[in-house]
């Protein structure tokens, strides 16, 4: 008797995936998908912790601390990561509008236009959601929404 071969990756099983196998899933699209986008930054000459940063303040501009919170880095490190990115004219420091000694991150339009290029660049992630439909991409859009309730710019997404 032939053995049966394996399920394909766009298959779905039999049975609903449990949480386990969704993160299992999940934990390997992301370490696609960042892969894809640390080497899209390389090629703009970014790290990947500049580019994101790009990413975060393309929803709005952000303190320095929330920027820092947000990447999930120590504020000493997020001062070297906006130092670059403003000496490359990326992103501009202005005072706060209500405490002049916070200092709000802001994206230059330089800054937008290469967080773009990063995204263009992104040939992986972009040749894979070519392959849906409008149908699945407004699925899985709205399924990002649900399990990633809150959204870069830290306000919660529409359900």
């Amino acid at each position: 008797m032939a053995a049966t071969p394996p399920p394909s990756p766009d298959t779905q099983p039999p049975t609903a995936p449990t949480t386990a196998e969704l993160i299992e899933r999940l934990a390997g699209s992301f370490g696609l998908y960042y892969g894809d986008f640390t080497l899209a930054a390389a090629t703009a000459g970014l790290t990947a912790s500049q580019a994101k940063a790009l990413s975060v303040l393309r929803g709005s501009p952000a303190p320095m601390r929330a920027l820092a919170t947000t990447l999930a880095c120590d504020a000493s490190n997020i001062t070297g990561i906006v130092d670059r990115l403003e000496k490359r004219e990326l992103v501009r420091r202005e005072p706060g509008a209500t405490d002049r000694r916070v200092k709000n991150v802001v994206l230059t339009e330089l800054g937008e236009q290469t967080i773009d290029t990063v995204r263009a660049r992104m040939h992986s992630t972009l040749s894979g959601l070519d392959t849906l439909d409008d149908t699945e991409r407004t699925a899985l859009y709205a399924l990002l929404g649900r399990v990633f309730p809150r959204g870069t710019d830290g306000s919660e997404s529409t359900r």
